[in-house]
Order: C-alpha cells, then structure tokens, then sequence
C-alpha cells in the first residue's frame, strides 16, 4: 500500500491540511513540555511552509505529510519531517528517510535536525546513523555524516 509514495512540491492549499498533520503528530509531545499553543503551532509551521525546501508527500493522490529538505553550504537542515499518524510504525517514513539521505549523500552534505526531548523521533534517528551533537532544554540536534 505505502509503496507508490511521492515527493511534490507545496501550494498554498497544502498548509491547512499539513497543519493538521502536524498538530496530530506533535500536539501530545509538545504538551508535555508546555509548549503546545494553536497560534504558535501555526506561526511555527507557517514559518517553516514559507521556507524553500519544503516537500509534500502524497501516497497516490493523497496529501500524507510534509518534510523539510534544505540545503544549505555546509549542511542539509531536516525539519517538518510529518507523516499522518496512521502511517506510523508502517515503515513508510524509514523509505522516506533513507530516499533523503541517499540524496543528501549525492549532493556531498551532513544532515542536520532538531528533535523534542522525549519524542519517539529520537530513538528513529539514532537508528539511521544520526548522532547527538548538542542539546538544550525542549531539543536535541542530530547529525548525521555523509556516506
């Protein structure tokens, strides 16, 4: 079912929906550290929506989730990396991932990328080759070398 996944560039009527993906992905993880607030779940994401690089991910037709891939001179920044709920745990954000590190791996650059203490997305990291290379009170940053 996951296999015919793709990469599409974003319009403005993506960010609604993907809004909504990620505040049913994050919601949970960013009350917990008692930074969850609509308005700023919408300025964050909307920052993030507005910056070059952002992919959507459709499965067939369907609007599925979204994942920043930006490149910089040095590095590649990871962000925005969200996938419907429903598809966790499906290994269709692994394909995911390893399609944007072969293609990280082609361009020459680390990856870089924030995670929320005590997320999920930690242990998911660390198990593609990522590394934790700073930390500060709400987030670890991850990297992960070229190959």
């Amino acid at each position: 079912m996951a296999e015919n996944w793709r990469f599409a560039p974003v319009s403005e009527a993506d960010f609604e929906p993907l809004l909504e993906i990620r505040i049913e992905v994050m919601r949970e993880h960013l009350e917990r550290v008692f930074r969850y607030e609509p308005e700023r779940a919408r300025r964050v994401f909307r920052e993030a929506f507005d910056e070059p690089g952002l992919r959507l991910i459709r499965l067939g037709e369907e609007r599925i989730g979204c994942v920043g891939f930006r490149v910089g001179p040095s590095e590649i920044k990871l962000d925005s990396f969200y996938l419907a709920k429903r598809l966790h745990n499906s290994g269709l954000g692994t394909r995911i991932l390893k399609t944007l590190l072969a293609e990280a791996d082609t361009i020459g650059l680390p990856v870089r990328l924030e995670v929320l203490h005590g997320s999920p997305a930690d242990r998911f990291y660390l198990r593609h080759g990522f590394v934790k290379i700073g930390e500060d009170d709400i987030e670890a940053e991850y990297e992960r070398a070229v190959r």
